[in-house]
């Protein structure tokens, strides 16, 4: 009898610790589990207006001001906590970035390429025989040579003096 109630007990606690495993990590998941963010509401929304005669409206020009937002780049900076005044026009904008972009060539099956290798690189490392079966994310092992150690990185433009003013500042004793 009181084997039997051992095996009951190491039973129940092997599914109570399996169970515990489970859960699918956040960042790496496709489904929408939610409403998601309200993309609208970063900005103030003006309120839109009807003029008198809608045939004396301007035509519309792609990415350019309208009647509503006026200064739209200088609104968002604002509402980001910029400060509008440092928008500047003149520089390279729309067409002209994407060709400036260009000027030394462009693969035009540069999707293609790296969608193969991708599922090449994904393919031989795949995670070992129980991960698979299991279905094991193995996503972040098989990147982990590829990611970017953000801290070393800061550190070694901080020692070459770049300034990172979106950082917090190191810890100073004083």
């Amino acid at each position: 009898m009181r084997g039997a109630v051992t095996r009951y007990i190491a039973a129940l606690g092997l599914s109570l610790g399996l169970s515990a495993c489970g859960g699918t990590p956040d960042l790496i998941t496709l489904r929408k589990d939610g409403p998601g963010p309200d993309e609208f509401a970063v900005l103030p929304n003006k309120p839109l207006q009807t003029p008198a005669n809608l045939n004396a409206l301007p035509p519309p020009t792609p990415g350019g001001a309208n009647r509503t937002d006026a200064t739209p780049q200088a609104d968002a900076i604002a509402a980001l906590g910029g400060r509008a005044s440092a928008v500047q026009g003149g520089g390279v904008q729309g067409p002209a970035l994407v060709s400036h972009a260009r000027r030394f060539g462009v693969d035009s099956s540069i999707r293609q390429t790296l969608a193969a290798e991708d599922l090449a690189f994904r393919r031989d490392n795949d995670g070992r025989l129980l991960e698979r079966v299991l279905n094991v994310t193995t996503y972040y092992n098989a990147y982990r040579g590829q990611s970017l150690d953000q801290y070393a990185e800061l550190e070694r433009f901080r020692r070459a003096g770049v300034r990172t003013p979106a950082v917090p500042p190191p810890n100073v004793e004083q």
